[in-house]
């Protein structure tokens, strides 16, 4: 609750409820935004086109190696400071703000479901494909002694909340917005399938492997 407060609070947010009830196995947490746009100004996840870049903010798959951790060794005690973007997760709202402002993305989607996931909702709503470069996809460094997640975590781990945008080829990205690296990680493709070219240029179809509401 403290952080939710916090961070209502540095996002001038008010956090109100709710709902009240019970469950049997504990706390459930059901949380709304709701937010605006100027009229028109929206980037939706349906403005992707053929020959457009792919990017993302930040590093992917800290908070799927945090999980991962805690579920190896159930009975030890996690330091939340080895996994801050899971225990201390920061949405990247300006970021979000300034590449709206400046007309910079085309689409653009937060990665809450993993990186495979969400590029798929963005492809199927553009009616486009994708192909990313493995070696292009910034992995985070987590843990102690620190080290690089592997690639299947930077692909279809979730709850990282970077931004997956695509922008036009024209457009001039910056290597960083209000200092989180900006890395662009493949390129939007005619068809309706993604695609993963490994470091020796092999091309693997790429399925959509991170969290799927409604599915088992």
């Amino acid at each position: 609750m403290r952080g939710l407060l916090k961070l209502a609070d540095k996002h001038d947010t008010a956090l109100a409820g709710g709902d009240t009830s019970e469950s049997p196995d504990g706390i459930l947490a059901d949380i709304v935004v709701i937010g605006s746009v100027p009229a028109g100004t929206a980037v939706r996840r349906s403005g992707a086109r053929v020959g457009d870049g792919i990017y993302v903010t930040g590093q992917l798959g800290a908070s799927a190696a945090a999980l991962a951790h805690m579920r190896k060794e159930p009975k030890k005690k996690v330091n939340p400071q080895s996994y801050p973007r899971h225990f201390f997760p920061e949405p990247r709202l300006e970021a979000g703000e300034i590449l709206r402002q400046n007309n910079l993305a085309s689409s653009m989607i937060d990665l809450s479901d993993g990186l495979s996931t969400d590029l798929a909702h963005i492809c199927e709503e553009s009616g486009v494909g994708a192909e990313l470069l493995a070696q292009a996809i910034p992995h985070a460094i987590t843990g102690k002694p620190a080290t690089p997640v592997d690639l299947r975590l930077a692909l279809h781990g979730g709850e990282d909340y970077e931004l997956l945008f695509t922008a036009p080829a024209g457009k001039r990205i910056p290597s960083q917005i209000v200092g989180v690296p900006v890395t662009e990680i493949g390129k939007i493709i005619r068809g309706k399938k993604m695609f993963l070219r490994d470091s020796h240029g092999k091309r693997h179809q790429l399925q959509p492997r991170g969290w799927e509401h409604f599915h088992d």
